[in-house]
């Protein structure tokens, strides 16, 4: 059988705490939980963010370790260029695709290099005009993820990275919420049907509640991506560790978004599975005598039952029964066919 199958992103994101070799144990969660790619972040923190900006309130529950300003974090959660090419070295041989996001100009130029398979804006960035019109130029498909924006700047993400090298066909659009972690009540999860359906494009899901239910959701409601953070422990030190799945969760997540894709397979017509079929005769009822008639005499609702197997006349021919007579003796309990009937 075959079927449409999700793009699962498992987002390593910074959560690797700057460490290299935490980075290899994450790719190896990534690989054994058989998502299709694992996601890192690209960036230099002096291209992203002023070195007196504030923390986000969830960047600082957890991390004293990082600084008290986003640039010292930033500082000590960036990968270096040869750390990009170690990490996909190591992907190749975990077989397991690699991929990153970039936050900034230079990080584009980077990444386009390294011959990925999209590009990725993450919420962020959506309304960074320079950002996307440099994204729309290098002509590959893109993941526009949508925290923090109403529909009016999702209209106008898509203008601008339509306006070169790429056609909506070329954009998925991903359905976010830049809280961590996303309280159920601002899942809002139909707005992503309804970007669908507005700008008649792809869409998807980038998760940051606790829990694996919202992006199986997203599944069945027709997303084509899932982003999802992943971490080794939940309760590191790092700005997003605390809104991760932790390996076994992710395994599970996996494994359901796959239950999911094969269930909404089909035709969309009600009708009879190839694996329900052997059990019609065992489940259902057919007419079966309730009593013993003699050859001749006419079949009242007294001498009628419903039973288990199905092997005789369909119930539904109920009253095509009454009424006529036995062609032979009968016996209780027996179920009737057609040639008992005159």
């Amino acid at each position: 059988m075959t079927y449409k199958k999700t793009i699962i992103i498992a987002e390593a994101g910074v959560n690797h705490n700057g460490n290299i070799d935490t980075a290899k144990k994450l790719i190896d969660i990534a690989a054994d939980s058989d998502v299709d790619y694992v996601k890192f972040q690209t960036f230099k923190a002096e291209n992203i963010v002023t070195k007196k900006a504030k923390k986000a309130k969830y960047q600082i529950n957890k991390n004293k370790d990082f600084g008290s300003t986003q640039f010292e974090m930033l500082k000590k959660l960036e990968l270096s260029d040869d750390h990009h090419y170690e990490l996909i070295d190591y992907c190749n041989k975990k077989n397991i695709k690699f991929f990153s996001t970039a936050f900034d100009l230079l990080g584009l130029e980077f990444l386009s290099k390294l011959n990925l398979d999209f590009f990725k804006v993450p919420s962020g960035e959506i309304t960074n005009y320079p950002y996307l019109k440099k994204i729309s130029s290098l002509g590959k498909p893109v993941i526009l993820s949508t925290g923090m924006s109403d529909i009016f700047e999702i209209e106008q993400a898509i203008k601008v990275l339509s306006s070169e090298n790429l056609s909506k066909k070329d954009i998925i659009v991903l359905h976010c919420n830049t809280e961590y972690p996303t309280p159920m009540s601002d899942v809002n999860l139909k707005a992503m049907e309804f970007i669908k359906n507005k700008f008649k494009i792809g869409v998807g899901y980038s998760d940051h509640t606790l829990g694996i239910e919202i992006p199986i959701a997203a599944v069945a409601l027709g997303a084509s991506v899932i982003e999802k953070h992943f971490t080794l422990d939940r309760n590191l030190a790092g700005p997003d560790h605390s809104a991760s799945l932790e390996p076994n969760e992710l395994k599970l997540m996996v494994k359901s978004i796959r239950n999911i894709e094969k269930a909404i397979n089909g035709t969309g017509i009600k009708e009879i599975s190839q694996s329900e079929k052997k059990n019609i005769i065992n489940v259902r009822k057919s007419i079966h005598l309730n009593k013993d008639i003699v050859m001749g005499e006419i079949f009242t609702t007294s001498h009628l039952t419903t039973l288990r197997p199905n092997t005789g006349i369909n119930p539904m021919k109920w009253n095509e029964v009454l009424g006529k007579k036995a062609n032979k003796n009968l016996y209780s309990g027996n179920h009737l066919n057609w040639e008992d009937i005159i």
